[in-house]
């Protein structure tokens, strides 16, 4: 599992400045439990191809991760701390986000058996990953879709809804940068911690967010002309909740949203 952070913005701007540092120490705390790597993708422009920088090691203290966080002015980024699934390697190819096709992406959940979702890739697809995790079998199955969907936003809701039906208990919670839009996947509605890592979490002192609504996101504007999107447990902006089960797209031209429910079509 992990933590998620996106932003998108009308004008360049650093992460830390659109959130606040503050609310970015607040995130960088959850590395005590998601410190088995970060990634973090932009896009300078609205309709350029998203950058990404990855690492197997833990945001905290991390000079890169810093950098990445407030020297650099993108329009719309997103930001990835890995709590690494059990069995899958803390190494660079399984830090997330992905980038492939001119998107990035970067997942909340886990997704069982792994190999399964193989099945779900046609060849082409399937040899363009690199790594061993879920996540990024996930993300190459939404690039299968999009060759067919008319946006974005439908591919993700195609391969999500595919998913839902063969993992009902799965979290598909997930951002993506590409094609001008933040696009948010907030579906995790039967996804549960284990007991293991309800443990884990317990020995810490993160907020109580982390077991009572760990899968959520949830949305705010912190200034006129940002949007920003996160995972519970951390910062004090003036959150409210997404709508469950769908796929909310962010434009970058205009901050304005759309709605597509897993099980039916699009509505502003």
């Amino acid at each position: 599992m992990c933590r998620l952070l996106g932003v998108a913005s009308l004008a360049p701007v650093s992460i830390a400045a659109a959130v606040g540092d503050a609310v970015l120490t607040d995130f960088v705390a959850l590395t005590k439990i998601h410190g088995d790597g970060w990634g973090v993708a932009g896009v300078d422009r609205p309709g350029d191809t998203p950058w990404v920088t990855v690492s197997a090691g833990t945001a905290l203290g991390d000079r890169e991760f810093a950098a990445a966080t407030h020297d650099l002015t993108p329009t719309a980024s997103l930001v990835h701390l890995r709590w690494a699934t059990n069995g899958l390697a803390v190494e660079p190819r399984n830090s997330h986000p992905f980038l492939a096709d001119g998107l990035a992406m970067a997942h909340n959940g886990s997704i069982k058996p792994v190999d399964a979702l193989d099945d779900l890739l046609d060849p082409a697809t399937a040899s363009t990953v690199r790594g061993t995790t879920d996540s990024e079998r996930y993300f190459a199955l939404i690039r299968r879709h999009r060759a067919a969907a008319p946006s974005l936003p439908e591919a993700v809701r195609r391969a999500v809804a595919q998913l839902r039906q063969g993992h009902p208990d799965a979290s598909l919670n997930a951002l993506l940068l590409g094609e001008e839009q933040l696009v948010v996947v907030h579906a995790h509605a039967h996804s549960r911690l284990l007991d293991e890592d309800v443990e884990e979490i317990s020995a810490t002192d993160l907020p109580a967010e982390h077991l009572e609504d760990y899968f959520a996101l949830r949305i705010a504007r912190p200034t006129p002309g940002v949007v920003v999107v996160g995972s519970t447990g951390f910062g004090d902006l003036e959150w409210d909740a997404l709508p469950p089960e769908s796929v909310i797209a962010v434009s970058l031209r205009d901050l304005s949203t759309t709605v597509l429910p897993l099980a039916g079509a699009a509505h502003p």
